[in-house]
């Protein structure tokens, strides 16, 4: 497995939305949308937490975007 690079510019992106709670939108592969807070990064994966407190991981090579929630709670 690649080693986390934490100075490339994605993943300090996504270290600022978990630092700041900040809600975002990951549309995957499947074409579902997700919707909630990343609350951990890993190198491969990451998780979201959505309003119910749901925790989903998703594979990385699976994201076709992320983004900030337009319209957090």
């Amino acid at each position: 497995m690649a080693e986390f690079e934490t100075g490339l510019p994605s993943v300090r992106q996504i270290q600022s939305f978990i630092k700041d709670q900040k809600e975002v939108e990951v549309k995957v592969s499947t074409n579902d949308l997700l919707v909630g807070k990343i609350i951990w990064q890993d190198p491969a994966c990451l998780c979201i937490s959505d309003r119910s407190e749901q925790q989903t991981i998703v594979w990385r090579q699976a994201i076709v975007y992320l983004k900030p929630d337009p319209k957090p709670e």
